[in-house]
């Protein structure tokens, strides 16, 4: 058993699986901050300060049993029950860009995938004996 499962980790697949796995987390990392520090705040300051991180509604009130919370933070504390919109906001922009990235992705290597497809292979060159035919030839028809 412990024989298949090292043949099978050491198949170029498997670990190329991980290191887009790696890369990925990496990326998704950097994406998230790109949204979440860059692109929601400029949004933000379109939509007139609005923080989409602190949207929210309210379901049912925390132990205090406020009527408002100033933030989801406050609310999470008071242990409100709340839908934050808002972060889902953020998680959709977060996946579009990341959708978006990987698309020009594979269209960049299906691009390059086509141009090798398209030109034609040089073709071999001629085999020593080949070449030998080639003059023999080329003298008989000198000849005659």
């Amino acid at each position: 058993m412990f024989k298949e499962f090292k043949e099978f980790a050491m198949k170029g697949n498997v670990v190329d699986l991980a290191v887009g796995v790696v890369i990925g987390a990496a990326f998704g990392t950097i994406v998230s901050a790109l949204v979440a520090d860059v692109i929601m705040p400029v949004v933000g300051l379109v939509t007139g300060g609005v923080d989409f991180s602190n949207m929210f509604a309210l379901l049912k009130a925390g132990k205090s049993a406020a009527a408002e919370y100033p933030t989801l933070a406050a609310a999470k504390a008071d242990g409100a029950v709340t839908l934050n919109y808002g972060v889902f906001l953020n998680a959709v922009v977060n996946f579009l860009i990341v959708a978006f990235s990987l698309f020009l992705v594979v269209k960049a290597m299906n691009s390059a995938r086509r141009q090798e497809a398209a030109a034609p292979p040089a073709p071999p060159e001629p085999t020593p004996s080949e070449k030998l035919r080639a003059e023999i030839r080329d003298a008989l028809k000198a000849r005659g």
